[in-house]
């Protein structure tokens, strides 16, 4: 492993335990060449480092100049003051890459020296079991090698794409937040079940079940979803009078707006941090 990079964690929230996880656990780094720091909650630090066996650096300062990756994996309200902070020990040759939502690559870009490379990432939390959808965009002196790179790092979690800036905030919107859309309607799905005599046990296995196979199916036929739907809903059968509740709810639409909604924060969290 002595030919990997050595990558430094800033932030010590929910992804970048996500990151550890898959990122270990598919022996694509080791916790010998993993640095991590948090402002608050050491405690929190302190506890990934004895999960994962990553470092605590005793000079966070070294840790920061030498390390070949940063990730910044902060609040966007923190990001000004992280840095004011650190920007100074970064310095071209090293990749930034930010899974911080909202915030822009020059955002970050022009609290750095002049040629740093930084890489927006919008990963989600399904990277703990390296199923994560990233979405990638290089700021203005990220070269095509970085891009790679970044690429690299997080195909080790699941899936990557490169989009534009300007679609970020829709992909944070989408994917980034989407597994919680995935795990509420989940949680209904078992409600459900559940109301109607299944225990729990069971109503979990078969509502798991089913929205693993229905993914599978979408994967692997290419078929349309709504062809899919339309082959399970004949006409005045029990599907298609669940499905006709659902349409009467407006269960579409209100997806549609719950990832709206979670785009315009994204974008909402932007402006906010910047205007500091």
């Amino acid at each position: 492993m002595a030919d990997q990079p050595t990558t430094c964690f800033i932030g010590a929230g929910s992804m970048t335990e996500a990151l550890l996880s898959g990122l270990l656990s598919r022996g694509m780094s080791t916790g010998e060449q993993i640095t991590i720091m948090n402002r608050r909650n050491h405690e929190r630090v302190r506890q990934l480092a004895r999960q994962y066996g990553v470092i605590l650096p005793a000079d966070r300062k070294t840790a920061v100049s030498r390390a070949d990756i940063i990730i910044l994996a902060i609040k966007p309200k923190d990001v000004a003051e992280a840095l004011e902070q650190w920007g100074r020990y970064i310095h071209p040759g090293q990749r930034v890459i930010s899974v911080i939502a909202g915030i822009s690559t020059s955002f970050i870009e022009d609290r750095l020296t002049t040629g740093t490379a930084v890489i927006r990432a919008m990963p989600n939390t399904s990277g703990t079991v390296g199923l994560s959808a990233t979405a990638l965009c290089p700021g203005r002196h990220a070269g095509e090698a970085d891009l790679e790179e970044a690429a690299r790092f997080f195909s080790s979690i699941g899936i990557t794409v490169v989009v534009k800036e300007k679609d970020m905030d829709a992909v944070t919107g989408l994917s980034g937040s989407g597994p919680a859309y995935i795990y509420y309607l989940v949680e209904a799905l078992e409600k459900a079940g559940v109301t109607m005599g299944l225990t729990p046990a069971v109503s979990r296995r078969l509502t798991l079940q089913t929205l693993l196979g229905a993914a599978k199916m979408l994967q692997e036929t290419g078929e349309e979803p709504a062809e899919l739907r339309r082959k399970v809903s004949s006409p005045g059968g029990t599907t298609m009078a669940g499905l006709e509740t659902l349409a009467r709810h407006r269960f579409q639409d209100a997806l549609i707006l719950a990832v709206q909604q979670a785009c315009r924060r994204s974008r909402e969290l932007g402006r906010s941090s910047a205007g500091k």
